[in-house]
């Protein structure tokens, strides 16, 4: 027992400080894109014909983080005249239609503020489903419940059973094999219930955009209320999403 509390001691607190305290990612990380407005219709053309998720509007100059993967070839496109990602992973959002974004996204406390806090304010119990995912978004939401995020300490769990859940928070494409489980489990989520749409793929098929073989947005089923965009999203990028919607 003394060598435990004396390896706790030498060890110290292993959990971030994040959201009392600003918390910031390697350079490498792309985050929220900055979009030069004032870049030439031919640069952003070049930009837009290279993107693989045809998430880039060249007449609007913008970008849907919904079906965005993040690769960067837009970025190195111009060196970056067009775009360049931040390390802002700031970037969950209650509307679809906020993610066709040109730099800029709305402010999630305030949605919070006027549906959800009053519901969820102080403790969120989740049902993880993994829809057809590869496992990215997956294992990125497991990390959650690692010492370092400590998700719990904000009363957010994920449990077993949809039973006894507050929502669902999906990941994956929604193949047709497991259409009908996401929505049996939709079902078993007692009212008043939310839906999180996380990654890409739920949220717009990402990478098998437009495949007959998956349903590839989430909203077409069932309502979604939350989206955070990544692929796979950040668990900072989650973590942020969930404070703000349910808790601040």
């Amino acid at each position: 027992m003394l060598k435990i509390i004396k390896n706790r001691f030498e060890q110290g607190c292993k959990t971030s400080e994040y959201p009392k305290k600003p918390i910031s990612l390697y350079r490498r990380y792309r985050g929220m894109p900055v979009i030069n407005g004032q870049c030439s219709e031919e640069i952003v053309d070049r930009c837009a014909a290279l993107c693989p998720q045809d998430a880039i509007n060249s007449e609007e100059k913008s970008i849907d983080l919904g079906r965005c993967v993040f690769c960067g070839q837009c970025e190195a496109e111009g060196d970056g005249e067009f775009v360049r990602f931040s390390t802002n992973f700031e970037l969950g959002s209650a509307s679809r239609k906020a993610l066709v974004t040109t730099g800029e996204m709305p402010d999630l406390a305030d949605h919070s503020r006027r549906h959800f806090k009053k519901l969820f304010g102080r403790s969120l119990q989740l049902r993880q489903v993994s829809a057809a995912g590869c496992n990215s978004c997956e294992a990125d939401t497991n990390v959650l419940n690692t010492p370092f995020f400590d998700l719990s300490r904000f009363g957010i769990d994920f449990v077993a059973s949809p039973r006894h859940a507050d929502g669902i928070h999906v990941t994956g494409p929604v193949s047709r094999n497991m259409k009908q489980a996401l929505l049996a489990t939709y079902e078993a989520v007692p009212s008043p219930k939310v839906v999180i749409a996380s990654g890409s793929c739920a949220i717009s098929g990402g990478p098998f955009y437009g495949s007959d073989e998956i349903v590839g947005d989430l909203n077409s089923l069932i309502p979604v209320d939350l989206y955070i965009p990544g692929c796979p999203p950040h668990p900072l990028t989650t973590l942020h999403a969930l404070l703000k919607f349910f808790k601040q």
